[in-house]
């Protein structure tokens, strides 16, 4: 593990636990800095909720350690430990008024009533809900009840923040007016998040890294931009956003070749040998659509097909295309620098991708098993 120059918040250390006899995490290791806000997203039963819980407390590992500010909590139970967790569901006491609810935690630490109500208020202030302390929560809509929840998280002034799919229950809009504000609250507290969530937009958005989980492990941990532009396998670039997807073979001479024709990649995985099927991944919005003509047709990456569907996406326009053999290429771009505006289903195009766009890996035949079922 590469050791951090800011203090440690969370570390875990050859994690594993089962249930059942069946392991759900296995040698699972992280560290997370002071002050970060770390998202973990995978697939439903890679293990992430269970990494959380066992953060917080509310499991014990098998093996392994888990360190708090630079103490081994391990054996702690989650209400001596320095964590607080924020759920979907927001647990608000319903007969409470709002600043009750957040003072709460002082409250049973014993903390005085004029000090904690003041604590209480400015957190609803930091969350934009002063005007709000004498309400019951059900007078509230469901974006100010998480916010009062986040306060009364906070109260306590945890080393850590654990969230676990706190926005699953919002919609679309309100999500995105809650992921503004988290990450407003968690800059502007310095404090340390560790965020569980499927919606992968929802974490590029706000996290300063991910963590992407598959099978009980980290299968990469990186900055957004690394995780999505430079990922470590075929699964993570499957996982991790949309991609074309082109079957090839690493020839000796180190060219890949497809059905389609000659594949240029300026990124080959080092474990492809001369011979092994590898799979080329390109993003959508690295593919063109041009339209067919010998000129566009000339050269490597550089394939046939023809247009199904045209369809306007506010700012992008989505373009999908289909070769003769079945294979599908999405290309997006923006609508006002676009070439592609005026082509419609049926028209014959050439699908071309710099090679720097292209990144060739180890063909294992994952994408079937990808995408969480909820």
């Amino acid at each position: 593990m590469t050791q951090s120059p800011l203090p440690i918040a969370v570390a875990l250390r050859g994690v594993a636990k089962s249930f059942g006899g069946q392991k759900v995490i296995s040698g699972l290791s992280l560290e997370v800095p002071r002050g970060e806000f770390l998202a973990i997203v995978g697939p439903s039963g890679s293990g992430k909720t269970t990494a959380m819980r066992i953060i917080g407390g509310f499991e014990a590992p098998d093996e392994g350690s888990v360190w708090i500010s630079g103490e081994n909590v391990t054996a702690v139970p989650a209400e001596r430990r320095d964590v607080n967790t924020v759920f979907q569901s927001y647990a608000l006491f319903p007969h409470m008024s709002v600043i009750d609810n957040v003072a709460y935690g002082p409250r049973m630490r014993g903390v005085s009533r004029a000090v904690r109500r003041k604590k209480a208020g400015e957190l609803l202030e930091l969350v934009r809900l002063s005007d709000v302390g004498d309400r019951k929560p059900n007078q509230l809509s469901g974006g100010m009840q998480q916010r009062v929840a986040l306060a009364r998280a906070l109260a306590n002034e945890p080393a850590v923040l654990l969230l676990d799919e706190p926005l699953g229950a919002l919609d679309r809009k309100l999500r995105e007016e809650m992921q503004r504000e988290l990450r407003r609250i968690q800059t502007e507290l310095g404090a340390t998040f560790i965020y569980i969530t499927h919606d992968q937009e929802e974490a590029f958005g706000m996290a300063d890294r991910l963590a992407v989980m598959r099978h009980g492990g980290f299968e990469q941990i990186g900055d957004p931009a690394t995780i999505y532009d430079r990922p470590v396998n075929a699964w993570t670039a499957l996982f991790v956003g949309s991609a074309n997807q082109i079957r090839a073979t690493l020839g000796e001479d180190g060219a890949l070749a497809s059905d389609l024709g000659p594949v240029a990649a300026e990124h080959i995985d080092p474990l492809l040998n001369a011979g092994d099927p590898a799979l080329v991944i390109v993003r959508p919005e690295e593919t063109r659509f041009l339209r067919a003509s010998p000129e566009a047709s000339s050269g490597p990456n550089r394939f046939a097909a023809r247009i199904v569907d045209a369809v306007a996406l506010g700012p992008s326009l989505r373009l999908r295309a289909v070769t003769a053999g079945g294979l599908a290429f999405e290309s997006v771009e923006r609508r006002a620098a676009s070439d592609g505006i005026d082509l419609v289903p049926g028209d014959a195009i050439t699908v071309t991708f710099a090679p720097h766009a292209a990144r060739a890996y180890r063909d294992e035949a994952v994408q079937n098993s990808l995408r969480p079922s909820s």
